[in-house]
């Protein structure tokens, strides 16, 4: 319902309502414990002694704070601390004390978000939603691994947001709450001057005086207070006001804004920092110990000396390469550790497990190499200090690469986050509309039906109506439009765009998390967030991946160290200054650490990012994976006519009254039955009677009040005029209610539908007594849209609630076949799953005024025109504007995101399929190539970064037509 529209007429002042409030004083908590209130309905409540006897029975129980039970009806509220007792508890209580608990609440559901650290593959979020799923009170979790958060619906009676922090921290991953579902009308404000109690105490109660406060909460450690409000009544501006106006005489206090440090963007930075530093600082170690293990035994005479012997077998050499490579294996590379900790402690396995395996073998089969150096003087062997060295480093380096190219593939939403100004320019008006002052405010201060000065080459702040001034908007970053728009007074302006070459003054409408950006923005988070169907191959393979390259691994060690033993293999195969168990050894290794599980997770998130950050950018809204998927399957795409393939602003270019009645009478009892439909129709004929009443020189703006208003879904509407009966619509609309259709009015119609013109018959009384042609222009893009679909090998059908001659003529104006016509909302999905019936892929395209039903039946529903009402429920893709380019930009954009997808996991598991055998020195007999376990840790870093840059590649994703336009 709107703000203060005409439907607020019909809620009463004093509302009957089931629900029973009870004021109930906070009792004071030293430990500031969180206090909640549940309220439901007792039977059996008869007299006073009845409420008095639960209330006490409530009262012994632990964690019940207050309660109040009416004798009257028997309706209770009771505050108590969730931590110490459930709900589901204190049903139990009143029901053995032998009272029924009526109307009890429905579950109450929560939503959070929270950011998620130290992820690095599929089976690490796998893990967090498992150890999520297992919290008392949880019903969903999702955890997206390429945008590192999660969103987390749970019962607020059962647990919270700090026990679902703790459950992922006990999983070994940090975890930090970014926001919950009811933050949105909350501001949260730091209190300068508050010394005591009783100063908390007067700011309170200062606050809850306000209309419109619904909740506060203190906080005397940090000076933070968190206000809910309803933003219609109320905003932070007031608020802030509200609480320096508490103080008096010796008390002053004062308030300002309690703004949270941006941590997502700081976060990536220091995470791409901690893995460079590693990086290197490994290498300070790393590379000596490569030097001297491979680079100066091959330079005589100058490597001679690491030869030198300082006790029995233990050369200078080994001992420094000893020395330099513990503390990247236990220092550097503790992650891994920990990692692999607790990986095993939730009984899964990752990236960590296979790299701890891998550097523990040969650092601790290096170390019995030293051991025996030192205490044989006969004893000859290789020592691998070298391979686990470098190996760490190789990982940290990938890791360092591959955090640097995750950041941007969420470049495209940071940069719309960022559209919004920081400040505004707030005027204050007198009575007369004249100027009394204006300051510059911060934009999170701002409330509804504020005036707004934006000057040339400024920012629009919020989303608001023009009510002075002449410009053009440039709204490229919000809708993909590149031509600057003309603004003015009426019109509507969208917070973030650009304002070109006038000053407007502009009346904010929208402002907060309800503007069309921060919208957006909700909407290309979540859409990052939810999981793409064909993720589920990685999810599958994820569960059985490490333990069998763990089982590779071993079985390739057994498989060359016994056919080396039983002498399968010729001794020359062998490399100098190694022996049979080493070889193995070696080829075991690396079969362990050039599997790479991280590439398959990184698939399908890293693209499916950049694509719905991409086409966000562009004024397409796709909501995550599944519409993806979905979309790239489409084989027909159904259009709605009137604003999908028409410009939707039709008008009147013919009235003609029949049966005797006169133009002006015919003319203001069609108005008045009108004037309640939100038609585009039904706005033409208002419009062109008020043009027919000022050309007449009638300056009436009043309608007479319509009686039993019905909409006749489809067909048109009906009501009672004063006396009169009066019916607005089409012939279906007319045969239904037996309304006879006389030549002279058919022959109308006829000539009408001819010219691809709508007909609207007006009946007074059961006789029509007029008819309305109105047109409405085919939008320009149109043919070439259907052109360019049917070159994709997509078929494209028109449905509409208009009559057949019309549609008939628009579709062959545009180039569709297939017609259904005279069709109504819930026709109009029948005929979608008639299409679905014979295999076909179907998207409908509708602009969300009536055709929910249709976008909800097809496999893809895209809303066209939505503007700046981004949230709309029923479709899975929402294009800004009314361009119908946009639809094959949605299409095209899919197919190109999910051939990436595939592309990456081609290369994904081509890489392991290929990389593990060759690992295993499959090729070694044949060509003497094998790989050294460093250079296979590698390889591993290589793919994962590959996949990353593959995705990233979508960001250069051009529009198809536009790219054909000249």
């Amino acid at each position: 319902m709107e703000v203060n529209g005409k439907d607020d007429l019909n809620v009463p002042l004093l509302k009957c309502s089931d629900d029973f409030v009870v004021d109930i004083p906070q009792p004071t908590n030293s430990k500031e414990r969180k206090i909640r209130t549940v309220k439901f309905k007792i039977g059996e409540i008869k007299c006073a002694s009845c409420s008095t006897t639960v209330e006490s029975l409530l009262q012994k129980l632990d964690g019940i704070e207050n309660a109040v039970v009416s004798p009257l009806q028997g309706l209770a509220a009771i505050n108590y601390i969730p931590e110490l007792i459930k709900v589901k508890k204190i049903k139990e209580a009143i029901e053995e004390a032998g009272f029924p608990v009526d109307e009890f609440p429905e579950q109450d559901i929560s939503v959070c978000r929270l950011r998620i650290k130290g992820m690095a593959c599929t089976s690490c979020s796998e893990s967090i939603e498992r150890a999520l799923q297992m919290i008392d009170g949880v019903k969903t979790a999702v955890v997206g691994l390429a945008l590192e958060e999660a969103k987390v619906h749970f019962d607020p009676n059962l647990t919270d947001t700090d026990c679902i922090i703790e459950a992922i921290e006990d999983a070994g991953f940090g975890a930090e709450l970014i926001s919950s579902e009811n933050d949105a009308n909350k501001v949260h404000l730091t209190v300068e001057g508050v010394n005591s109690p009783e100063d908390l105490t007067i700011i309170r109660s200062s606050l809850e005086s306000v209309v419109g406060v619904t909740h506060v909460e203190m906080n005397l450690e940090e000076n933070k207070i968190t206000v809910a409000y309803d933003p219609d009544l109320n905003g932070p501006r007031s608020l802030i006001n509200c609480i320096k106006e508490a103080g008096n005489g010796s008390k002053s206090y004062n308030a300002s804004l309690f703004v949270a440090p941006i941590r997502r963007e700081a976060e990536q930075q220091q995470e791409i920092r901690i893995y460079r530093d590693q990086f290197f600082l490994s290498c300070i170690f790393s590379v000596p110990v490569f030097v001297f293990s491979m680079l100066l035994p091959m330079l005589p005479p100058y490597g001679n000396w690491l030869d030198y012997k300082i006790h029995n077998m233990l050369t200078i050499g080994i001992l420094l390469r000893w020395i330099l490579c513990t503390p990247v294996q236990f220092i550097i590379g503790r992650r891994f550790y920990v990692g692999s900790y607790y990986a095993l402690r939730r009984k899964s396995a990752n990236m960590d497990v296979l790299v701890a395996l891998g550097t523990n073998a040969a650092y601790f089969y290096s170390m019995y190499i030293v051991i025996k150096a030192l205490t044989s003087d006969k004893f000859e062997g290789q020592d691998f200090f070298e391979t686990s060295a470098m190996l760490i480093s190789f990982i940290l380096l990938g890791k360092y690469l591959e955090v640097l190219a995750k950041g941007k593939t969420s470049d495209a939403l940071s940069k719309l986050t960022d559209l919004a100004p920081d400040t505004a320019h707030l005027l204050t008006l007198d009575n007369d509309g004249n100027v009394v002052s204006e300051e510059e405010i911060s934009t999170q201060l701002l409330q509804k039906n504020d005036i707004i000065k934006i000057v040339p080459g400024a920012k629009v702040p919020v989303d608001g109506i023009v009510i002075d001034g002449q410009s053009h908007v440039n709204e490229s970053m919000i809708t993909g439009e590149a031509i600057p728009i003309a603004k003015g007074p009426g019109d509507k302006v969208i917070g973030g765009t650009m304002n070109e070459n006038g000053c407007l003054l502009v009346k904010a409408t929208h402002v907060g998390s309800e503007t069309a950006l921060s919208q957006i923005v909700q909407l290309v988070e979540a859409a990052q967030l939810a999981r793409a169907p064909v993720q589920k191959l990685a999810d599958k393979i994820s569960r059985f991946f490490v333990p069998t390259v763990v089982a590779a691994a071993f079985l390739t060690w057994l498989g060359w160290f016994i056919t080396g033993q039983a002498g399968v293999y010729p001794e020359y195969w062998i490399p100098e200054a190694t022996n049979k168990f080493e070889l193995a050894l070696q080829f075991g290794i690396s079969v362990l650490v050039v599997a790479c599980p991280c590439a398959l997770g990184l698939a399908t998130p890293t693209a499916v990012m950049v694509a719905t950050g991409k086409g966000a950018s562009q004024g397409v809204l796709i909501k995550g994976g599944n519409a993806l998927e979905k979309a790239h399957k489409v084989k027909t795409v159904v259009f709605d006519k009137t604003g999908t393939l028409t410009v939707g602003k039709p008008e009147v270019v013919s009235a003609v009254p029949f049966s005797g009645y006169s133009m002006e009478e015919f003319c203001d009892l069609a108005t008045a039955a009108e004037v309640n439909s939100e038609h585009p129709l039904a706005k033409a004929v208002v419009e062109h009677a008020k043009r027919y009443r000022q050309k007449i020189g009638s300056h009436t703006k009043h309608f007479t009040e319509v009686k039993d208003f019905e909409v006749h879904t489809g067909a048109g509407i009906s009501g009672k005029v004063g006396d009169a009966t009066v019916l607005v619509g089409n012939k279906r609309l007319m045969r239904a209610c037996k309304v006879p259709i006389g030549p002279e009015v058919d022959d109308y119609i006829s000539k009408n539908e001819q010219l691809a013109r709508t007909c609207m018959l007006v009946a007074i009384d059961g006789k029509v007594a007029g008819a309305f042609a109105v047109t409405d222009p085919v939008k320009p893009e149109a043919k070439l849209v259907i052109s360019y679909l049917r070159s994709m090998s997509i078929s494209s059908v028109m449905v509409t609630g208009d009559n057949l001659a019309t549609a008939t003529a628009i579709a062959n104006e545009v180039g569709i076949d297939k017609v259904f016509a005279e069709t109504d909302p819930l026709g109009k999905a029948d005929k979608i799953k008639e299409l679905q019936m014979k295999g076909m892929a179907v998207a409908m395209v509708g602009d969300g005024i009536n055709d929910s039903p249709a976008l909800a039946a097809a496999d893809v529903g895209m809303a066209i025109g939505a503007g700046t009402d981004v949230a709309i429920e029923a479709a899975d893709i929402v294009l800004i504007k009314s361009n119908l380019e946009d639809v094959v930009t949605a299409i095209d954009l899919s197919r190109k995101t999910m051939s990436r997808i595939r592309l990456n996991y081609v290369w994904a598991l081509g890489y392991n399929i290929l990389g593990m055998p060759i690992a295993a020195g499959i090729l070694f007999p044949f060509t003497g190539i094998r790989l050294p376990p460093w250079l296979a840790g590698a390889c591993m870093a290589a793919s994962s970064i590959s996949v990353v840059c593959s995705s990233l590649l979508l960001q250069s994703y051009k529009k198809p037509l536009h790219a054909r336009m000249p």
